[in-house]
């Protein structure tokens, strides 16, 4: 809880950019998850790293818990105030603070979104955009927060694969500087990677300095429908072994795939579907869509459905960025549990079809659908939220998934990350290590203030 004093202390500091209004604190206590809201007692909105170091230390003064928020886009349950406290709305700090082409990378403030780095990065004519994709435009301190990934993920990586450097108010108000712009260090622990996926607990990023990528030369997407979904993954897993370097390759379950055909007006069947994205040169592209194009054809995968042009790739992805809203019309008034899980690929397979099994026994449309060229997936059970039977089963077909993904030595979560809802598998999956990450904690988080209740339950 927030107490008088900590909060006369905000004001002074930051004025009328303290709010305990309740609209604006159940703003703040919800992501798009299907966990119960839990509004923050205060939402400040800082400017700057000196007034973040200073809301945390008079936050620490206080023994007052501290969320950083920034879009609300995530889905565990990780920007919830289980316990009050101050949110801190991070959106103001939104700043593109400085673009080396020739480096190809950036450092922007945390509230700065992926779309609003990649339209600044096309307005300038740099040759360059950001990679990671979760389809949300997510603010790239979040995506720090969660180790967000997506679709491109497969040839570009997820965040800790693009950011270099850091910059994070710790739990007493120090400001440490992580990373560097040098392409490789053998100097000290990594405290980046550390940082990057630990979801607030440990501190609050402030600043980000990404990686870029060369726009392609040139680009392609398709689409190819399969009989059922055992051949259309059997053709991702041949896909990857062949080594074909795709920008994104994706799995749209028939499930999903009827619902997404029917939000966004596709003429697209009712059918187990991947989709490609080709980048390169223009005979780099042709030859990879030549490569997965004979291999699909041997899985009996149906012709492809090409995008060419900029504006029908974008409608072709904003499809399937769509998915979530599309599983959400099959059942007006119905809320969607939802759940991720990775594997190995050459698992995937066989834990896809699992998977379809399990989601057999449900009542209750469950599409599936993920960035399949590195093991991802996600399930979607569309319940209705006024019946306990369905979130009971809804949950137990989630510990029923992660627990297949486990025994194939796979994870719990592949990008959405623990938050509150997959709290009760982390030890599940990594055993003894959990002490160690509690040590961690207690060593920067002495007090449990920065996001309490999160991933270390």
């Amino acid at each position: 809880m927030t107490n008088s004093r900590c909060l006369n202390a905000l004001q002074h500091l930051l004025g009328d950019r303290v709010s305990t209004e309740a609209a604006t604190r159940d703003e703040h206590g919800r992501d798009a998850s299907r966990h119960t809201p839990q509004p923050p007692d205060v939402v400040v909105l800082p400017q700057s790293i000196e007034e973040v170091s200073q809301i945390v230390r008079i936050c620490s003064e206080h023994r007052t818990p501290m969320i950083a928020f920034g879009t609300g886009t995530a889905v565990e349950g990780g920007v919830t105030a289980v316990h009050g406290g101050v949110c801190l709305d991070l959106r103001p700090m939104n700043r593109i603070l400085r673009v080396s082409v020739n480096d190809r990378d950036a450092t922007v403030q945390a509230g700065v979104t992926r779309m609003q780095l990649n339209r600044y990065l096309d307005e300038k004519q740099t040759g360059l955009y950001f990679s990671v994709d979760p389809g949300a435009d997510a603010s790239l301190g979040g995506m720090c927060a969660t180790n967000a990934s997506g679709g491109s993920a497969v040839r570009y990586g997820a965040m800790r694969d693009n950011v270099l450097g850091l910059t994070v108010v710790l739990a007493d108000g120090r400001v440490i500087h992580t990373g560097g712009r040098a392409r490789k260090s053998s100097s000290g622990y990594d405290l980046t990677r550390l940082l990057i996926g630990s979801e607030g607990t440990l501190g609050v990023v402030v600043e980000v300095t990404v990686r870029l990528a060369l726009r392609p030369e040139a680009a392609s997407a398709a689409v190819c429908r399969f009989a059922n979904v055992a051949q259309a993954v059997n053709a991702v897993m041949e896909i990857m072994a062949a080594g074909v370097p795709l920008a994104r390759i994706e799995l749209l379950d028939e499930v999903q795939m009827a619902a997404v055909a029917k939000y966004a007006n596709l003429p697209y069947a009712a059918a187990p579907t991947l989709f490609f994205e080709f980048h390169g040169s223009v005979a780099a592209v042709v030859e990879q869509a030549r490569k997965v194009g004979q291999i699909t054809t041997r899985l009996q995968g149906g012709e492809f459905q090409w995008a060419l042009e900029k504006e029908d790739r974008d409608r072709l992805w904003q499809a399937r960025y769509d998915a979530y809203y599309a599983a959400l019309a099959l059942r007006p008034g119905a809320i969607a549990y939802c759940t991720d899980v990775c594997v190995p690929v050459s698992r995937l397979a066989e834990c896809i079809e699992k998977t379809k099994v399990l989601l057999r026994e449900a009542p209750f449309p469950a599409p599936l659908f993920g960035h399949v060229g590195d093991g991802n997936f996600h399930v979607l059970l569309i319940i209705d939220p006024m019946r306990e039977d369905e979130l009971s089963m809804a949950k137990s077909l989630n510990r029923r998934i992660v627990e297949l993904a486990l025994s194939m030595e796979g994870t719990c979560t592949g990008e959405h990350g623990i938050g509150l809802g997959k709290r009760e598998f982390l030890e599940l999956e990594h055993g003894e290590a959990v002490s160690v990450m509690r040590a961690i904690k207690q060593a920067l988080d002495p007090l449990g203030l920065m996001n309490p209740g999160k991933v270390l339950s």
